[in-house]
């Protein structure tokens, strides 16, 4: 006899090698027919599996989260056996279960399209009203790799060949039909019910590598019942409506072309947004003392060697040889040359923490079957920072990034935020003994900090464990953005050291820190999450004057001339047509504020305020729509800072910069995180400059010229006051 024990810690006595199936008959008939698995100790199993040895049972039911993925699992078997029932000669490959739903590939000729899909499902539901048992068969090796070739499964025989010598192969039936599988699934084709989807038809190569055969992947999604389906399929429509590939295009921020796959073609309103992002970064780096730098793209190979980046992280690298005989690479992380940076000058204990900051141009390579959008792309900007650190140093520096990156993902509108502890990789430099180091370093800090959560096992870099920072949208998807991690192992490698109080040299710690992580990902993480409705402090173009008439196109320049003195960027739309087509067409670009003018606006000297994604329109003065949208327009950094100087009783220091670029003078006012638009003359900017300075109480302004001089003169408060 064996001892079962239950979740709530009863236990019985059974014979041994007593079913699933059949303890949950001694339970109780209800639970009998509502069983679908087990859980033996813990791991999931067929509930038709025997139980050889006293174990924790717990008899899974269909509406148990365990059984998603079963269901899953399921659904995509009877997927292939459709496929084969509609399309004989088919060839089956794997078939495995993914984020929200599952996917087969398949070998056809000619492959499937999006026409076929509701057929395949219409068949997909006579299996499952057939409701054959699932039951698993165990065969040798060899009888199993025989059957397959005979039924001309040539890619089976290739997974049959994979399995070792001497070992068994198991084989789930469903009625007549049958796969290689590992298992488990539930007892019968009827438990899948039919709350299943299939959702689109895309192209894959066998084992993911584009020197073998292409095959058709079918993509499916099933759950436990139709409301959660009509949920997810909601879903997805939304996700479609944001897609970042469509706003942007809408938004006219950026596209891609067959001659840089990978790389963004970013046009003036998206390069505005993407260093919108960058200005901000700077203003929280800057105030949490770090220093920027930058470092070369193109660095020797060997560098990458000793690092350990080319033996760990090679194959991902694009690599140029040239005449002096030297090959290079491209950088794919900016870790190396910022070590390289700390190297150049003594250090002693006392310089440490030491913080660099780099918003880098790294090059990753990428299938170009993996890419997408701005999502997955093979050359991008890291907001990347190392910290060089003692180890007594590391917990405190690491709630400092925790505490950093929780503030900057608030400031966008990200309050749900999962923390994942990612540790040591299959494939890693360094020691067990430095990993046990480093892992208990992080754990630590997670313990301090007091938020949940969970282990992502394995999933560590090739160098250190790490933290990563998932975030959660607006319509429930979860974005992995930024990560902080540990590193021991490289500062080393590459002969870093520092002075200790001893007077002897010590390796330092390298915390290894994105916040945003990948700039360009990010962006269309907020594209998506806003859908295209961004927040007046970081559109591309918050503000658009539009007229009703033409007798009144010099009003609305003065109207534009009055935003762009406020540090606005402002464009006017004169042309000749309906002012209700004007508004929809800026409202389908995401334009948040319209600010419409006629004939009575000008003669009161006022404007029609509409707001995107409001149906409601009102009439304000201009004076008080261009101080309310300054206000709005006020990043919620400067805001805070503002508001603690105002608390601190200290005047806030202002500084304009106007700098020349080819069009003209453009100026910058970057404690407002605002630009305005180019003037024709130097003249005209510097007075809008100091026009500016005079309506804060005076400050400093800055001159840069394309010659590279630079000015600078004080505007006094006196001046202000007069």
């Amino acid at each position: 006899m064996i001892t079962i024990t239950f979740p709530d810690g009863a236990s019985r006595e059974y014979a041994e090698g007593v079913t699933g199936a059949a303890i949950a008959e001694s339970i109780s008939k209800s639970l009998a027919k509502k069983a679908v698995a087990m859980t033996v100790d813990g791991t999931l199993c067929d509930l038709a599996d025997p139980v050889e040895r006293d174990a924790t049972v717990r008899i899974v039911t269909r509406t148990d989260a365990e059984a998603l993925d079963l269901i899953r699992h399921d659904t995509a078997h009877v997927l292939a056996e459709a496929v084969q029932a509609l399309w004989p000669g088919t060839q089956v490959t794997i078939g495995p279960v993914i984020k929200d739903g599952f996917f087969y590939d398949f070998q056809r000729d000619p492959p499937f399209t999006t026409d076929d899909l509701p057929k395949i499902e219409e068949k997909m539901r006579e299996i499952i009203a057939r409701n054959a048992p699932f039951t698993k068969e165990v065969w040798p090796r060899e009888k199993a790799r025989k059957v397959f070739e005979e039924m001309g499964e040539t890619f089976k025989v290739e997974l049959v060949d994979a399995i070792p010598e001497g070992e068994d192969v198991r084989i789930y039936r469903q009625g007549e039909w049958f796969d290689l599988c590992r298992g488990p699934h539930m007892v019968s084709t009827g438990h899948v019910g039919d709350a299943f989807r299939l959702t689109k038809v895309a192209g894959s190569y066998w084992r993911g590598d584009s020197s073998k055969p292409v095959l058709t992947r079918i993509y499916g999604t099933a759950w436990p019942d139709r409301k959660a389906l009509d949920a997810y399929v909601t879903m997805l429509e939304e996700a479609e409506r944001r897609d970042h590939r469509k706003l942007g295009r809408e938004m006219d921020l950026f596209h891609f072309q067959e001659e840089a796959p990978g790389a963004v073609f970013w046009h003036s309103k998206g390069w505005r947004l993407f260093s919108r992002l960058i200005d901000y970064m700077r203003r929280r780096q800057d105030a949490a003392g770090y220093e920027e730098i930058n470092t070369p793209e193109l660095l020797d190979l060997a560098l990458w060697e000793k690092s350990g980046h080319a033996e760990k992280f090679g194959e991902n690298m694009y690599l140029s040889e040239i005449k002096d005989d030297r090959t290079y690479a491209i950088k794919p992380m900016n870790c190396p040359g910022h070590v390289q940076v700390f190297k150049n000058g003594l250090k002693s204990y006392r310089d440490l923490p030491h913080k660099v900051a780099e918003f880098g141009k790294v090059h990753r390579y990428e299938p170009s079957g993996a890419l997408h959008g701005l999502m997955r792309v093979r050359a991008f900007t890291q907001d990347d920072a190392h910290i060089f650190v003692t180890e007594d140093q590391i917990a405190e520096e690491c709630l400092k990034v925790n505490d950093l990156i929780l503030s900057i993902y608030s400031d966008f509108g990200f309050d749900d935020v999962a923390i994942k502890f990612s540790d040591r990789p299959e494939k890693r430099v360094g020691s067990d003994e430095v990993w046990d180091r480093a892992e208990e370093a992080l754990r630590s800090v997670l313990e301090r900090t007091g938020r949940p959560w969970t282990l992502n096992s394995g999933e560590g870099a090739f160098y250190g464990p790490k933290l990563e920072y998932v975030l959660k949208d607006a319509i429930g998807r979860d974005w992995q953005c930024g990560t902080l991690q540990v590193d021991f192992n490289m500062p080393g490698r590459l002969g870093a050291f520092y002075i200790g109080a001893d007077g002897e040299k010590h390796v330092p710690v390298m915390l290894h820190r994105a916040l945003f992580g990948s700039l360009e990902r990010f962006l269309a993480i907020l594209v998506e999450n806003t859908a295209g409705h961004l927040p007046l402090w970081l559109s591309p173009l918050p503000v658009v004057v539009a007229t009703i008439v033409s007798e009144v196109d010099d009003y609305a320049r003065e109207v534009a001339r009055r935003l762009s003195q406020a540090g606005l960027v402002v464009e006017t739309d004169l042309r000749n047509e309906k002012i209700n087509y004007k508004v929809r067409e800026h409202s389908a670009a995401k334009v948040p504020v319209i600010l419409v003018v006629g004939a009575r606006e000008k003669e009161e000297g006022t404007v029609s305020v509409r707001r995107l994604g409001s149906r409601d329109q009102r009439t304000v003065a201009l004076e008080t729509i261009v101080a309310e949208l300054v206000e709005e327009a006020t990043p919620p950094d400067i805001r805070r800072e503002r508001a603690r100087r105002a608390r601190a009783g200290r005047p806030p220091e202002h500084r304009i910069d106007v700098v020349e670029v080819f069009e003209g003078f453009v100026v910058n006012d970057a404690a407002e995180g605002l630009s305005t638009n180019v003037f024709d003359s130097r003249e005209e900017a510097v007075e809008t400059a100091r026009r500016i300075l005079l309506e804060r109480g005076g400050g400093v302004l800055s001159i840069s010229t394309l010659a590279g001089v630079t000015e600078r003169m004080v505007v006094e408060p006196a001046e202000a006051a007069e």
